[in-house]
């Protein structure tokens, strides 16, 4: 190429091939920058032409109890702040005693799981004794029936965001029971600028429930010549390794990195959680899953596109083919990853509207006000 334009006649041969290899990466780079700067921009746009929520406000004093999971957890707290007259946000061990302490209108308990203490029910009677209105958001249903069971009749209000459990808890005798779907943090899932390392064709964030180990193992072949991410905990469950080795980092990655990949991410895959009772689930009830997992909302609120497999309740919340791409079987995944990988324009476009319906209809204000009217 240089010795055609007659650039660098006195060059050696190695030296042309390491300059022209310099120019490539820098043209590279330019395009990358470039594109990156454009779906910013874009996503930027998208965010501001969202309309803001009428105002509303409720003259509450609410005592939150968090899951321990902040990306949630932030989100919930920051939604109330906004929406009440005051929001304390307590550690489920001190949950009586700030009860006691703080006379709140309501003590709000997201999950009630995995940090919780054994006798949290015990205090969750004394408080409901002091005449305190109390609520718990299942957000990990159907896969801990075992648990969520016996612990649904000990709140004066559940809220679960599986459509399934709804009837399933009624059936149980819990008074008052309301579906009410999981959000997205916005102020931590947003679009941003990637860093070169962030980079990606594909990406899967997750833990390797054996569903999601069957795809990719399928999918080894097709992914052999492409830049994939997949991270996440229990991968080496994987068969392909030979093939898969090499995209794999093990391990918990934090909501605030999860974000910076969703974000350079050409494509970021959704896979749900099984929802059979064994090895990783504790759903003895064996409820099935209808309802859509965070990382649906969350992907979309970054801006970017994603393919995900269908639940039931998909349709409610998004427009396959319009805002958010679904999947059937393997073969269809592949065909839309091929297809959308070769005809940028049409994905970007998807993925901003996605992020327009996300930022539209699922935040964590608009579930809050949601909650609040039920209570």
């Amino acid at each position: 190429m240089l010795y055609a334009a007659g650039i660098l006649p006195y060059f050696t041969t190695g030296r042309v091939r390491a300059v022209e290899k310099n120019v490539a990466e820098q043209s590279e780079g330019y395009r990358s920058g470039y594109g990156a700067g454009y779906r910013l921009g874009i996503c930027q746009a998208v965010e501001k032409r969202v309309p803001p929520p009428p105002p509303y406000f409720r003259d509450m004093k609410i005592l939150y109890v968090p899951q321990g999971f902040h990306a949630i957890d932030q989100g919930v707290a920051s939604a109330l702040r906004s929406l009440v007259k005051e929001c304390i946000v307590g550690e489920a061990p001190k949950m009586l005693e700030l009860a006691v302490k703080e006379r709140p209108d309501l003590v709000l308990v997201m999950n009630g799981l995995h940090i919780f203490p054994d006798k949290h029910l015990e205090d969750v009677a004394r408080i409901r004794g002091m005449g305190i209105k109390t609520a718990i958001w299942f957000v990990d249903d159907p896969y801990f029936t075992e648990d969520t069971a016996r612990m649904c009749t000990g709140y004066d209000i559940v809220f679960t965001h599986e459509l399934s459990c709804v009837p399933f808890y009624r059936g149980l005798g819990a008074a008052k029971v309301h579906y009410l779907p999981l959000a997205v943090n916005t102020a931590m899932f947003k679009p941003q600028r990637p860093a070169p390392q962030h980079l990606y064709d594909i990406c899967f964030i997750g833990n390797a429930f054996w569903n999601r180990v069957a795809i990719f193992d399928e999918m080894a072949p097709f992914l052999e010549d492409k830049k994939v991410l997949i991270a996440g905990g229990f991968w080496e469950r994987l068969k392909e390794t030979r093939i898969l080795g090499r995209f794999l980092h093990l391990g918990f990655i934090p909501p605030e990195e999860t974000v910076n990949y969703y974000n350079g991410a050409k494509i970021v895959i959704n896979i749900h959680r099984p929802d059979e009772y064994g090895q990783d689930n504790r759903n003895t009830h064996r409820i099935r899953a209808k309802s859509i997992n965070p990382r649906t909302y969350e992907i979309s609120a970054c801006g970017t596109m994603q393919i995900t497999d269908i639940r039931e309740d998909t349709h409610s919340h998004y427009r396959p083919g319009y805002d958010i791409e679904t999947f059937a079987s393997v073969k269809e995944l592949q065909d839309k990853i091929s297809h959308y990988l070769a005809h940028d324009d049409e994905r970007l476009q998807l993925a901003w509207r996605g992020l327009w319906t996300t930022r539209k209809e699922h935040s964590f204000v608009s579930r809050i006000k949601t909650l609040l009217e039920h209570v």
